[in-house]
């Protein structure tokens, strides 16, 4: 392995981001998680998207899938969270890192309350499309939702359902 060729010639510039632990999240769930959108596809220039994922007390999280086209990564900040790895369920506490490569099955939950985790996506995705999608719906939008409207709802978003087992309890 080596490094990447320079993409960047001639002296540096003054183009960092910083943005402040105390900002207010982009996104708020129904359920009381939100979304930080430290770093996007937009902001990358598509080589990475960095997001803060916090989950309320209410259990929830998405079932096995995948990615054609890109990577995820799970980084867990704070609280539980159960990470599926395509082949078990496993218990994941502060520092814990699950990475998933293309094509890798996975999903997370939070079980017993709140929790808090960041998730990579390489290269960058427009990963915040997806998750304002899945904001925008209540519970009674869900509920009208045929199996066939999710998958085209996932299907706009290089998520592709797989099988696995449910998490425990």
């Amino acid at each position: 392995m080596s490094y990447p060729p320079p993409r960047h010639h001639g002296d540096g510039t003054a183009s960092a981001l910083l943005r402040r632990g105390s900002a207010e999240p982009e996104l708020r769930f129904p359920s009381g998680g939100s979304a930080s959108y430290l770093a996007t596809q937009e902001t990358t220039g598509g080589d990475y998207g960095l997001f803060r994922w916090d989950m309320g007390e209410a259990a929830g999280g998405p079932d096995p899938h995948f990615h054609r086209g890109m990577s995820e990564a799970f980084y867990v900040l704070s609280g539980t969270v159960l990470l599926y790895d395509g082949r078990r369920w496993a218990e994941a506490a502060p520092g814990d890192f699950l990475h998933v490569p293309p094509g890798g099955v996975h999903a997370f939950r939070n079980p017993d309350g709140a929790a808090s985790m960041l998730m990579l996506f390489t290269p960058g995705a427009p990963r915040q499309g997806y998750f304002e999608e899945l904001a925008a719906l209540d519970a009674a939008a869900r509920a009208a939702m045929s199996p066939q409207d999710w998958t085209a709802l996932y299907a706009r978003h290089d998520q592709v359902e797989a099988d696995g087992p449910p998490p425990p309890r």
